[in-house]
């Protein structure tokens, strides 16, 4: 097989539309590899494993899209231990010939011949991958290990050979449909039907208009309670990359698409369009189908990232640490993975952002964890630069067994927010207003292409009143701002046991105000 070599820039890929070149290669941070540590695997010869979407099969085997339309089954995923040796000549990582049987990945290639494969789910022996231009099902009816029948499940939304098309699949929800979420054209505009929708497709093929306004979508998947979300990117109408929750019939932000509502009698009226340069506080008062973002994924440098993609959720009951229930969101070209915490207040659903983890060798695009905590991931640079500074990798990241200490979750309250911790605080450090500082700020909701952070507000911490148990602080702030993101810093708050914040900044974003 002739070994494939490309550039990092062969093709276009902009998850968010707007294309970042030339990151410098950034390694595991050492305090964050001392909880979690990242194995990266080797990879097929012979081809670019630039993983789109990962599903795990019963056997215990794990299923691979990848952007190059293939479709690969790999074994001892969860036993491998060895890192590999970049080769130059190959672009993938070789396994120590050395190394015992189990101790090495095993692939084996399923299919091929499909395009951009950004979503996998199983069923009933069936492994279904959502590409451009269809949800297509596969099975290996011979027992040889490839797939020997091929079916067309849905295909009924527009494709027009725009690279940006991309359609990103989900798993199975909870009434057994799955989720397709469709790019916008261009990543600005909506020349063929449904671009810019997030679509259902039920059992029997059919498809379902389910939510507009979807801008640039990098991945979507559930909550612990089967509620779906997809991240979005920065563009037009996205001063930042969001996390959205997907209520059906609901619209998203972008209006791109908005001229497909009356080919969706089920979605009832189009909704207005949004006023350019105004606020999504404003706008949600103008518009009744507006969801606001859940969370910002806090845009820039030094913050969460430039390009948000999959959505996962810890059901591991513990055995990936101390976050059970808690999303997972990696971001392609800052090569991390961010923590968020969820809330529902007023009906409406919000939440904080925390750094988690950064050293992933690639641009992470699909990911999944299994109920073992075992979380797989994988991506590649092309089109984008990447913090990682290869152009694909699949990997693995691993709990050590040793808990952070970390802020666990943070609520809104009336007049500020309650934070637990992963471990007692010291009540000296964490009472001591010094030990926090915070900002309020937003971004222009606007057809322009993203948003500098603007309306600062300063609030004043007035009170910082730690729990007898030391497992809570609460923190009183003389302003909050619905709407905004409340930035909250606590470099100076320590454990019992004297330890720092292993991250300590906070992003929280205010769609409402608690009442109580």
């Amino acid at each position: 097989m002739k070994t494939l070599r490309f550039s990092v820039f062969a093709l276009p890929f902009v998850l968010g539309g707007f294309v970042c070149w030339g990151f410098a290669a950034e390694t595991p941070n050492p305090a964050e590899a001392e909880y979690y540590k990242i194995t990266t695997f080797p990879t097929p010869p012979g081809t670019a494993l630039e993983v789109g979407a990962v599903e795990l099969l019963p056997d215990g085997r794990v299923a691979l899209g990848t952007r190059r339309g293939e479709v690969w089954i790999a074994s001892n995923v969860q036993t491998a231990s060895a890192e590999g040796v970049w080769d130059q000549n190959s672009a993938s990582f070789v396994a120590d010939p050395s190394l015992p049987a189990t101790a090495k990945i095993q692939y084996t290639r399923f299919a091929e011949g499909q395009h951009e494969i950004l979503g996998l789910a199983y069923k009933d022996g069936w492994l279904y991958a959502t590409n451009r231009y269809e949800v297509l099902r596969m099975k290996d009816e011979t027992g040889a290990g490839k797939a020997t029948r091929f079916e067309t499940v849905c295909d009924k939304w527009g494709v027009s050979g725009d690279y940006h098309e991309y359609s990103f699949g989900s798993r199975f929800d909870k009434n057994g449909d799955l989720w397709v979420l469709a790019c916008l054209t261009g990543s600005f505009s909506s020349k063929t039907p449904f671009r810019g929708w997030a679509l259902r497709v039920k059992p029997d093929g059919t498809m379902v208009p389910t939510c507009s306004g979807v801008r640039s979508p990098g991945g979507v998947g559930f909550d612990a309670e089967g509620e779906v979300y997809y991240t979005d990117n920065q563009g037009p109408w996205h001063g930042a990359c969001t996390l959205q929750h997907l209520i059906p019939g609901t619209f998203q932000g972008h209006p791109g698409g908005n001229m497909w509502y009356d080919m969706a009698p089920n979605m009832g009226p189009r909704p207005v369009d949004p006023n350019d340069k105004s606020r999504m506080v404003i706008e949600r008062e103008r518009i009744k189908e507006l969801v606001p973002p859940a969370v910002y994924m806090v845009y820039g440098s030094g913050k969460i990232g430039n390009s948000s993609t999959a959505v996962i959720c810890d059901m591991s009951e513990g055995r990936f640490g101390p976050f059970a229930k808690q999303l997972f969101i990696p971001d392609q070209s800052h090569s991390n993975v961010s923590r968020v915490y969820l809330e529902t207040v007023n009906g409406v659903k919000q939440g904080v952002v925390f750094p988690f983890l950064k050293g992933l060798r690639s641009g992470p695009i699909g990911a999944r964890m299994g109920v073992d905590g075992k979380f797989l991931v994988g991506g590649s640079d092309r089109g984008w630069g990447a913090k990682g500074g290869q152009p694909f990798a699949f990997e693995r990241v691993d709990w050590t067994g040793k808990v952070p200490f970390e802020v666990h979750e943070m609520h809104a309250k009336p007049d500020g927010f309650e934070l637990t911790f992963t471990e007692p605080v010291d009540p000296v450090s964490a009472g001591n207003l010094e030990s926090y500082s915070a900002r309020e700020f937003t971004y222009i909701y606007q057809e322009k292409y993203g948003s500098p952070e603007v309306d600062d507000v300063m609030p004043k911490i007035e009170k910082a009143e730690v729990a007898k148990d030391g497992k809570s602080v609460r923190l009183k702030f003389d302003v909050l701002t619905k709407g905004h993101i409340h930035e909250l810093h606590l470099d100076g708050v320590r454990s019992a046991s004297g330890k720092p914040v292993l991250h300590p900044v906070a992003y929280y974003t205010l769609n409402e105000i608690p009442t109580k």
